[in-house]
């Protein structure tokens, strides 16, 4: 049924339909609205018999999800930024103990400075967790892949994030097309944990394991990431026969197939870069987009196939390694490795900066033109940077006899004074 909504709603009611047992709540901007909603259907009734359980803080939301879901519940949480820092330990936890949590991350910069506004900061901090990551491009992605996470997380027993920008994707009202209840439930089956905690049975999980065995352990968890490459897309194309629509997968491509020039990125921007493109190839540039939707596991075969006849590539993501550069196009330069086209990194909309149609048609001509540099940050405003780099660069230069001196020269004023 076709309905217009918040998207934070829409994923509330996704998460519902999935028939969850037990949700952690504490609020952090911007998730706040998904288990709010959830709490009323809790309240209402509309959503039994489901635990909805507020919790004092983000670590407490995770941990309890984790007990919960080795109790044989469903379990889902959300959180964002620096809630999912918080729970950091437990997010670890989740993976190793192979627990099939579905979680929310409401994509948000990290401080300091602090900053509530959107970027991929957050989520790419616990890449290598061993959370499965899927990152959602338009609302009505965000809804469908949250109820084909249930079914991927309790198929390999992994836990899985579902990534959506935060603010411009759950804060904005879209037209999305709500399942009913008759559909989930056709598509993801009752929940049948692996593994149950049982008072009448107990066992230990989650033990000491020693350097004998650990190796083999975090290969294993690497092993059913590897496995997840063959069922993300298995999922969508059951998705497709039951809900009618392309959603999930592993990557999606647009207008690629001759493009000299593939712009690669995750999350809402998709739709930026696609008008562009658009645009671009109105002027007879070749031009293609290759939207990640699967960036844990990272799908290096998908990619490398989709990339084969391009003579460049721009990845433009949200997020940069400091002291190096980019995060996303380093794993697309694994992907296309022994190959002579570029990789060129766009490092763009951090902290929730615009990323405008007019600045990536820009960057794409100079792209084209071969005047892109390895690495770019977009729309950076160089006069600031520059003046802050030539006064640290004064600071260096007046060293600790020069500071000596100058705080000689103020005690001497302030006497003269």
């Amino acid at each position: 049924m076709l309905e217009q909504c918040e998207g934070s709603h829409a994923v509330a009611k996704a998460v519902a339909l999935s028939r969850p047992e037990v949700i952690c709540a504490y609020p952090i901007s911007p998730q706040t609205h998904i288990v709010e909603g959830l709490g009323e259907l809790v309240k209402t009734g509309e959503l039994t018999p489901c635990e909805f359980i507020n919790v004092e803080s983000e670590f407490a939301a995770l941990s309890v999800a984790i007990g919960a879901s080795a109790a044989g519940a469903r379990a889902y949480t959300a959180t964002a930024s620096q809630g999912l820092l918080f729970m950091a330990e437990a997010v670890y936890n989740a993976s190793g103990l192979g627990l099939p949590i579905v979680m929310t991350v409401a994509n948000r910069a990290i401080g300091a400075p602090i900053n509530i506004w959107n970027d991929h900061t957050d989520s790419m901090s616990m890449r290598d967790a061993g959370w499965l990551q899927l990152f959602a491009e338009t609302n009505q992605e965000a809804l469908d892949l949250h109820i084909q996470a249930f079914r991927i997380a309790e198929e390999l027993s992994l836990p899985v994030m579902v990534c959506m920008d935060g603010f411009i994707l759950t804060h904005a009202y879209e037209r999305v097309d709500m399942p009913d209840q008759a559909q989930v439930d056709r598509f993801l089956p009752p929940y049948e944990p692996r593994q149950v905690l049982d008072p009448n049975d107990p066992v230990t999980i989650g033990a000491m394991v020693g350097p004998e065995a650990f190796t083999e352990v975090r290969y294993l968890a690497h092993a059913k990431q590897m496995q997840a490459l063959d069922l993300i897309p298995q999922v969508a194309t059951e998705f497709k026969a039951i809900f009618g629509r392309d959603s999930g997968g592993l990557i999606k491509t647009y207008l690629t197939e001759d493009a000299e020039t593939i712009v690669i990125a995750l999350g809402s921007v998709l739709g930026t870069i696609k008008d562009t493109v658009d645009d671009l190839r109105a002027e007879g540039i070749k031009v293609g987009v290759l939207g990640i939707t699967s960036y844990r596991p990272f799908p290096i075969s998908a990619i490398r196939d989709a990339t084969a006849h391009a003579k460049r590539i721009v990845v433009i993501e949200k997020c940069f390694a400091v002291g190096i550069g980019g995060i996303v196009s380093r794993d697309v330069r694994s992907a296309v490795r022994n190959r002579p086209q570029p990789v060129l990194t766009v490092v763009a909309g951090l902290g929730g900066r615009a990323i405008t149609k007019y600045s990536v048609h820009k960057l794409l001509l100079q792209a084209i033109a071969d005047k892109l540099e390895l690495l770019t940050f977009l729309d950076l405003d160089w006069d600031v940077v520059n003046r802050v780099l030539e006064r640290e660069k004064a600071h260096r230069r007046s060293g600790p006899v020069a500071e000596g001196i100058l705080r000689d020269i103020g005690t001497v004023s302030s006497h003269i004074g």
